[in-house]
């Protein structure tokens, strides 16, 4: 079997480098933007009244893993699915942001532990409360 994802965008942010990333996705205020591709731009649609989204994106920096890892590079060893490292066997991530406005093809975002250029698979609202 086969799979594959196109991105819907794309991440765009000050962080360069996977050092530079947060350890607790949770407790970042860094911001940036997400540019949806022009094909996606309609499915933004009422997006507004949401006020925080998860975003599924591809690890496009990352090209290997062990099942076995340090947290870190630290600590015990765990298996990789208790750990939140982007070595992961399908390189996909998930991060919670805070939705700061909309600007067409435009999403302002607050929490960022992804680095620029991540390309976005998907993006779902957590609650509306707008």
């Amino acid at each position: 079997m086969k799979i594959c994802y196109r991105p819907i965008g794309v991440l765009h942010c000050g962080l360069k480098s996977r050092k530079e990333i947060p350890s607790f996705f949770s407790s970042s205020k860094l911001t940036g933007w997400i540019d949806i591709y022009g094909d996606y731009i309609d499915g933004l649609r009422g997006l507004e009244a949401v006020d925080r989204i998860i975003v599924l994106f591809y690890f496009h920096r990352s090209t290997s893993y062990t099942l076995l890892q340090h947290r870190r590079k630290t600590g015990e060893l765990r298996g990789v699915f208790s750990l939140c490292s982007p070595d992961r066997p399908n390189r996909i991530g998930l991060s919670v942001l805070s939705l700061k406005s909309l600007d067409r093809s435009r999403i302002f975002v607050e929490g960022l532990d992804m680095v620029d250029g991540t390309p976005i698979l998907d993006i779902r609202p957590l609650r509306a409360v707008k």
